[in-house]
């Protein structure tokens, strides 16, 4: 792909990108990572795509410590910026932070752009885009990115401690242990929240649709990369979900396949809901298990409308099994490549909900003192010639989740019990009612009715009876619940019909 000037289409793993991210020479800048993938920088998976290089050289700072785009001729439109600088550096009333002021002029310029993909990350920032490429990280497991000024949560990771904290794509996180999100990027909001395995964070989050905030804390562990997962379901269909694109996943998905396909399964279930993106050459490896040789998969369109057609190679594995598609508003980027990619060119049936809606191309440019830019290239769009972007993928058949699928968090620390009025009361009686246990009218007072149906639970349970919500309670009222969403999954049933049609 050809996005700019490409002088070397070698792919190269996350790792090797990782080992190898300084200039080789004065005069020539390393660009790395096209992410056409990824909507912002994340807790989870970045892209490490094909290598391309640009002829322009990397401006050196008066320090020499590089990556400074204040050091090139001052004259032009540039004077004005100059001579900010330099009255700054001269007149201000303290000595003043060169490199700080330099950052500060780039991210000006980025955020001008209004761009919540495009982004500039200092020496600190960068280190930690980088350490998200590798095989595992530590941290809570979610992607986010900067949307309306806020920090929004895209996708949490199949497994990781974000998901087993009940947090969902959409969720705002407003507060990191008490430190206010608002307005910051992407990159920041990263350092934030990310920490070593063992370590708390308390997050203050907004669900869209809920009045009230959540206070949720998550214990950071170490964030395996496995994205592929498979299970029957209705006897012989296959479901294989997908969580992210990392660098073997096209590899474990053909091998899930092949032994879906050996143990007699009848169909396919590929399941991208709550995926948020991850490696471009895996995404086009995967669409090409399903799409015909020389059909489209995406498109590719740059600021003077000029297009790249990238098309199935017609090679490899190719999967012989009626197939289904589940999207969700967490299948995001790459998700979406392959989500319209097997809509449009193999006649594949989407079921869910419609698709977050990121289509742009990515590129980020590490700097000599290891800071990067991140900055947006393109559009991509679909076989058809559809840009997705803010608008999501639409689903063939249209599925939602039961409302008890979007319940908020309840902390194990709180105590609820008779006389206790609140909005999580509310929130567990409708858990109670979901599992079937009846708390009576469901509103936000905490009655005998309440208290009754909650020691039925802990008998069942095998919790000691009290009536009162906390702890183990309150865990293993959340861990049933996921367990039924799993169980009794309503787009699941319905992709199942589509396949048996």
């Amino acid at each position: 792909m050809k996005v700019v000037s490409q002088l070397d289409k070698e792919q190269e793993s996350g790792q090797n990108q990782q080992m190898d991210d300084r200039p080789k020479k004065k005069g020539y800048i390393k660009v790395k990572w096209i992410y056409m993938v990824l909507g912002a920088l994340t807790l989870v998976l970045l892209t490490a795509g094909a290598t391309i290089y640009l002829l322009n050289g990397t401006a050196q700072s008066k320090s020499g410590s590089g990556g400074s785009l204040l050091s090139s001729n001052p004259d032009g439109d540039f004077s004005k910026l100059y001579e900010v600088y330099n009255t700054l550096e001269n007149y201000y009333f303290e000595d003043v932070d060169e490199e700080a002021l330099v950052n500060g002029a780039i991210n000006g310029m980025v955020e001008s752009l209004d761009d919540p993909y495009s982004d500039f990350m200092s020496t600190e920032e960068a280190s930690s885009f980088h350490q998200s490429i590798s095989s595992s990280f530590e941290g809570i497991g979610a992607e986010i990115q900067q949307e309306n000024d806020q920090i929004v949560i895209v996708s949490p990771i199949k497994g990781a401690p974000a998901e087993e904290a009940g947090l969902k794509a959409g969720d705002i996180i407003l507060e990191v242990d008490g430190e206010s999100l608002q307005g910051m990027s992407s990159s920041n909001a990263v350092l934030l929240i990310r920490g070593e395995k063992g370590t708390k964070v308390n997050l203050t989050i907004q669900r869209p649709g809920q009045s009230d905030t959540m206070k949720v804390e998550i214990t950071r562990d170490t964030i395996p990369i496995e994205t592929v997962y498979t299970e029957m379901v209705a006897g012989d269909i296959a479901k294989i979900q997908i969580t992210s694109f990392s660098e073997n996943t096209a590899e474990e998905l053909e091998k899930a396949l092949k032994d879906a396909e050996e143990n007699g399964a009848k169909g396919i279930i590929l399941d991208l809901r709550q995926n948020p993106g991850g490696l471009l050459d895996q995404a086009q490896e995967i669409a090409n298990m399903f799409v015909d040789g020389g059909k489209i998969l995406y498109q590719v369109e740059d600021r003077n409308g000029n297009k790249e057609v990238t098309k199935a190679t017609g090679n490899g594995y190719k999967v012989s099994l009626p197939a289904a598609v589940l999207i969700d508003e967490g299948s995001a980027s790459a998700s979406e490549i392959v989500a319209g990619a097997l809509k449009e060119s193999a006649d594949i049936p989407l079921i869910g909900v419609k698709s977050y809606g990121k289509g742009t191309v990515q590129s980020a440019q590490d700097f000599t003192d290891g800071s990067n830019l991140k900055f947006t290239t393109a559009k991509w769009l679909t076989p058809d010639g559809n840009w997705i972007h803010k608008k999501g993928i639409k689903p063939d058949v249209s599925v939602k989740l039961p409302e008890y699928a979007n319940l908020t968090y309840v902390d194990p620390e709180d105590e609820l019990k008779e006389g206790t009025s609140s909005s999580e009361v509310e929130n567990i009686e409708k858990m109670l009612e979901a599992l079937g246990f009846d708390p009576g009218k469901v509103d936000t007072n905490y009655d005998e009715n309440t208290a009754s149906a909650v020691k039925q639970f802990q008998n069942v349970q095998g919790i000691k009876e009290t009536g009162i919500v906390t702890g183990e309670t309150t865990t293993k009222l959340m861990d049933q619940l996921r367990e039924k969403i799993n169980k009794d999954n309503p787009q699941v049933e319905a992709a199942v019909k589509e396949l048996k049609k």
